[in-house]
């Protein structure tokens, strides 16, 4: 089975990026969310195995989906004709400018507006990690 891959720091899961998994999911076709490893910082407040924890809470059940922790990489290359696409899923403006920035500082802060931009099923645990 060939995977549609995402690699990514998911500081914190949004719907944004289900929006782009969701490009192939709901044709049937398996993703991975590769997490890389980064170092705690303001900015990462999550562990890859703590983001890893959130993503199994969307996506644990579904068959089509494969989570991995990769190290953290500088960029990512390939040869000529290696049998595999390099694509840009192209989303809506609205969807473009969520932001796991505001959205943590929006839960440091007690406000609720956040809860519209993430899964119902990952509030409780943001909430307790963040708030």
């Amino acid at each position: 089975m060939k995977y549609n891959l995402f690699i990514g720091r998911y500081q914190c899961p949004h719907k944004g990026h289900q929006a782009i998994f969701n490009t192939y999911l709901e044709q049937g076709e398996p993703i991975c969310i590769a997490i890389r490893d980064v170092e705690p910082d303001e900015k990462n407040p999550f562990t890859a195995k703590e983001v890893m924890h959130i993503l199994d809470k969307l996506y644990g059940n579904n068959k089509l989906v494969k989570i991995i922790i990769i190290p953290d990489i500088a960029s990512v290359n390939y040869g000529r004709g290696v049998g595999y696409e390099v694509n840009e899923i192209q989303v809506t403006k609205e969807i473009a400018n969520i932001s796991a920035t505001d959205i943590r500082t929006q839960i440091a802060e007690g406000k609720e507006h956040w809860k519209k931009l993430v899964d119902k099923k990952i509030h409780s645990t943001l909430t307790r990690m963040l708030g």
